[in-house]
C-alpha cells in the first residue's frame, strides 16, 4: 500500500478539516501522514506508540507520545481517533474501546483500519471482521458504524476501514450549551 491508498481508506470517515485527532498505535506514521493530508494543516494530531524508535520518523511534524494505548492516555475532547492496524494486537478490546470512547467529544469519530477476518496469525494475532466490529463498537457505546472501504490484501485476504461515532456522554453537557463565552458572558457584562 502507498500513501494514496492510506488516504483513500480513511478520507470518507473524516468530517471536515482541522480538529484534534489521535492516531493510536501509529508506528512510523503511514496513516498519521494520510490523516494529516485529509485534515489539513490546521489540524492537531497526536501520534501514540509504545516504541519510541518508530515515532522518530514523524517527530517534529506531529505531537508524539511514547505510550501504550491500552493504558490511560490523558486525551479528551478529541474530534477523532484513528486506529489503523493497531487494535488487532489487543486480545481484550472492550476496555480499550471504552477508553477511546471517553477520549472523544460528542459526535467524535473512531476510524479503524483492519484485516477482514476473525482468524489471526503470529503477526496479526487478534484481527476482527467488519461484522464483528459492528458488534464490538456498539458494545463500547459507539453508534452510526459504517463500512468505508474494502481493499484486497495479500496477507489475510482483505482489509477494510470503518467509522463509528461517539454519542453524547452521560453527565457531560452536549450541543450548544458547550459554547465558548462571547462578549463577556461569563463576566456578566453582556448587553
Amino acid at each position: 500500500m502507498n500513501h494514496a491508498d492510506h488516504v483513500a481508506l480513511i478520507e470518507d470517515g473524516v468530517e471536515g478539516r482541522g480538529g484534534r485527532w489521535a492516531d493510536l498505535g501509529s508506528g512510523e506514521g503511514a496513516f498519521t501522514l494520510a490523516l494529516a493530508d485529509v485534515l489539513g494543516p490546521e489540524a492537531h494530531i497526536v501520534a501514540v506508540d509504545k516504541d519510541s524508535h518508530v515515532l522518530r520518523a514523524i517527530a517534529g511534524r506531529f505531537e508524539t507520545r511514547v505510550a501504550d494505548f491500552t493504558r490511560p492516555l490523558d486525551l479528551k475532547d478529541l474530534d477523532g481517533v484513528l486506529m489503523a492496524n493497531s487494535l488487532h494486537y489487543v486480545r481484550d478490546k472492550e476496555p480499550v474501546l471504552t477508553a477511546v470512547h471517553a477520549m472523544l467529544r460528542e459526535g467524535g469519530r473512531l476510524i479503524v483500519v483492519e484485516y477482514g477476518t476473525d482468524r489471526g496469525n503470529a503477526w496479526v494475532p487478534y484481527p476482527f471482521s467488519y461484522q464483528r466490529w459492528v458488534t464490538m463498537a456498539a458494545r463500547a457505546g459507539f453508534t452510526g458504524t459504517r463500512l468505508l472501504r474494502t481493499v484486497p490484501s495479500r496477507w489475510l485476504g482483505s482489509m477494510y476501514s470503518a467509522v463509528s461515532e461517539a454519542p453524547p456522554h452521560p453527565g457531560r453537557p452536549s450541543g450548544p450549551s458547550r459554547h465558548l463565552p462571547m462578549n463577556g458572558e461569563e463576566l456578566g457584562t453582556s448587553p
